[in-house]
């Protein structure tokens, strides 16, 4: 099974994946490029580079290619910052375990609609090497790593940011409701006649009837609809209230899921719509789930391997009887819940880092989870109980913070890349 592979999911920062009918060639060429810090970086890797970078533009149909020189000083300032930040995960001991990696393999490959041996001959049928594939992959998430640790503790959003923002009149386009929607189509042209527009009513009003009576709306929507997406079963997919004429986003909010708005005029024929899916909006029911876990953390005195060694002997312990609390307050490295016995009181999934999120979910209600890992370090969880809310105003304001905190990190991660690009021995040769 043969096909090109999305530079955005194979690459998680920059889609370093190597050809491997690059390799004699590079032999040949191999010579030390640059010096950063106690690495260097070899011809051979900038050569690799800007094969792999060209291969891109061209998939994309690039024609108006930079110059070879402004192309290789654009590399190799890439694998320099590159070069300081994995530098800088070796020190701080961080370290992608092999569980990890394999679990990303496998989100990769799903997310080009193949499974992993399918995406294994793919790779290899289009030169590239699984093994150099997996490894490039265990690079861009340290880097990710040291990313998160090191420029989101620089990060703070202030209530009144949020306040702010939830006032703009982007916040409130950016935390309305969302719809997924489907719609059948019956077009009126400018030119048709009276008569002409009321035939195409009385069809809507005969298609409306039919699906109240229980017909499929994919299969109407494929037979008889007018619309551009008629071949896709009618469905138009994500759209925010805003961006839905008045009276369609009026009749929408009314519906329940799966259900259907009657037909619907505008100046370019009739419309009827299928609520697929909602989020956001009023009356958000969200699941919580009161949690305690115990966190701990890699250091300058303590290696990943060592966390991880400690955090399994604490699971352990409490397996065998010892109390949860006691160990977390004793242990525990999260200073707002190690107090309190490792309690985060109650969270929402979505709040928390993928990791912590996935694991929550998975967990029986009183389960002691297995050791696990996120950007903070190691975790056992136990989730003492669940419930659901109203979190409507709750949730659009952490909403909001999560934008303006990612807007904020883009913003502050090119000040830090400077900083560390600024702070570091760099030679390049010539």
């Amino acid at each position: 099974m043969h096909f090109k592979l999305h530079t955005k999911l194979v690459g998680l920062c920059a889609g370093l994946l190597l050809s491997t009918g690059l390799q004699a060639q590079m032999i040949e060429l191999d010579r030390v490029a640059a010096i950063v810090d106690n690495d260097v970086i070899m011809a051979s890797q900038v050569e690799e580079r800007m094969s792999t970078i060209r291969s891109q533009l061209a998939e994309r149909g690039a024609t108006d290619l930079p110059p070879a020189d402004v192309l290789r000083a654009q590399v190799m300032d890439r694998l320099v910052l590159e070069s300081i930040q994995l530098q800088m995960g070796e020190r701080a001991g961080i370290q992608i375990d092999d569980a990890t990696l394999n679990q990303t393999m496998q989100q990769l490959a799903e997310r080009n609609g193949v499974n992993l041996e399918q995406f294994r001959a793919a790779l290899e049928q289009d030169g590239i090497s699984y093994q150099h594939a997996r490894e490039q992959v265990r690079r861009e998430l340290i880097i990710n790593r040291v990313r998160q640790r090191r420029v989101a503790e620089r990060i703070q959003v202030s209530d009144q940011e949020v306040r702010n923002f939830l006032n703009s009149e982007m916040g409130r386009y950016q935390t309305s409701a969302d719809y997924r929607l489907a719609m059948i189509v019956l077009p009126v042209s400018e030119a048709a006649s009276s008569e002409d527009a009321r035939r195409q009513g009385e069809m809507a009003e005969q298609i409306h009837q039919e699906l109240l009576a229980g017909a499929d709306f994919t299969g109407l929507a494929i037979s008889r609809s007018g619309g551009e997406h008629a071949l896709e079963g009618g469905e138009l997919g994500w759209r925010k209230a805003a961006q839905l004429p008045p009276a369609f986003a009026n009749a929408v909010d009314q519906l329940e899921i799966g259900g259907i708005t009657g037909p619907l005029r505008s100046p370019v024929g009739y419309h009827i719509l299928k609520l697929l899916e909602k989020r956001g909006g009023d009356n958000l029911l969200v699941d919580e789930y009161n949690v305690r876990h115990i966190l701990i953390k890699p250091s300058e005195i303590r290696s990943e391997a060592e966390a991880a060694q400690l955090i399994q002997r604490l699971y352990e312990r409490i397996s065998s009887g010892e109390s949860f609390d006691t160990l977390a307050r004793s242990f525990s490295e999260d200073p707002g819940s190690a107090l309190n016995g490792g309690s985060l009181d109650w969270v929402t999934p979505d709040a928390m880092v993928p990791e912590f999120r996935d694991t929550l979910l998975s967990a029986a209600p009183g389960q002691v989870t297995t050791p696990f890992q996120s950007q903070f370090g190691w975790h056992i969880l136990q989730v003492m109980d669940h419930r659901q809310v109203d979190m409507t105003d709750e949730m659009r304001e952490q909403q909001a913070r999560n934008l303006l905190q990612n807007r904020k990190f883009e913003e502050e991660l090119q000040t830090w890349l400077l900083e560390i690009r600024d702070e570091a021995y760099v030679e390049i040769k010539s």
